[in-house]
């Protein structure tokens, strides 16, 4: 199926607001930024030199996720929401790499991501990459958008990197996730990542100050403890929650190097076999 371009008029993008997925963008080093963003993200540095690191360390756990689900366990398709902008790496670039018949639909609602969503539906012939604007807050949408392009009566990668952070509300997180993996076929993989404030609970809680008094959307930190209760359900893999800098994925375990304060960490829980596994990394 070839790539489908989003089509309408070109969204309104607010430039004096700084914004999630351009922060990002600037610290991994992309040019779809403006200097509101960039402002922001040196300020953040400024007392947390390792964001950076933390935010290609996150670039590198979906790397090394995709590959391990694409070439271990045969999943050929991958639901990505929260797309955030492109960067080298995509999800359909890495799945597509190992699985050229891959089929990819990202999700995102941020205006410039729509504007820049061509450069993301880009893929093999053999595959598909499709792009959907909704709301993470609305999985009822984003379900029926990913069903034109995925079966969803086969078992699907839901990626779920660094977009759970801006629902603050535990509830509705729960509410969300239930509605989303309750889709997913047996055999489906949940993929997660969130900042937690275990490991140095000032910084964390400065950094979500900072974001949140001028960016959006809101940032919520939480701790490893409350990040897991959101998964109640899914039984976690050893070793659990543990540094995406340090995560890679073997077989169905997760190993993990030393612990030099890494703010993102990882899990992969596990339901009953023949349903679905979860990755998660923070």
């Amino acid at each position: 199926m070839p790539p489908v371009t989003p089509e309408g008029p070109a969204p309104k993008i607010d430039t004096s607001i700084p914004h999630n997925a351009r922060i990002w963008n600037y610290w991994l080093g992309g040019k779809d930024n403006y200097p509101v963003d960039r402002e922001m993200g040196e300020q953040i540095r400024s007392f947390f030199p390792e964001i950076v690191d933390n935010a290609v360390a996150d670039r590198a756990f979906l790397v090394r996720t995709v590959t391990y689900l694409a070439a271990e366990e045969g999943i050929r398709q991958f639901l990505d929401i929260g797309t955030g902008l492109p960067t080298h790496n995509n999800t359909h670039e890495v799945a597509q790499t190992v699985a050229p018949d891959a089929r990819v639909v990202y999700v995102d609602n941020d205006p410039l991501v729509l504007t820049h969503a061509r450069a993301l539906l880009t893929g093999t012939d053999q595959g598909s990459t499709d792009y959907a604007d909704a709301d993470l807050r609305d999985p009822d949408s984003i379900l029926a958008a990913a069903s034109a392009t995925l079966d969803l009566s086969e078992p699907v990668a839901l990626m779920l990197l660094g977009v759970v952070n801006f629902v603050a509300d535990d509830d509705e997180v729960r509410s969300i996730l239930d509605k989303l993996v309750g889709a997913l076929a047996p055999g489906s993989f949940l993929v997660v990542s969130h900042p937690t404030d275990d490991l140095d609970r000032e910084r964390a809680h400065q950094v979500a100050a900072a974001w949140n008094e001028r960016g959006t959307p809101k940032l919520t930190i939480r701790t490893a403890a409350g990040i897991t209760a959101l998964f109640d359900g899914l039984e976690l893999l050893e070793p659990g929650l543990v540094g995406v800098m340090f995560v890679t994925v073997v077989g169905l375990a997760v190993y993990v190097g030393p612990d030099i304060g890494a703010t993102f960490r990882g899990l992969v829980p596990l339901l009953p076999e023949g349903s679905v596994f979860y990755t998660m990394g923070l």
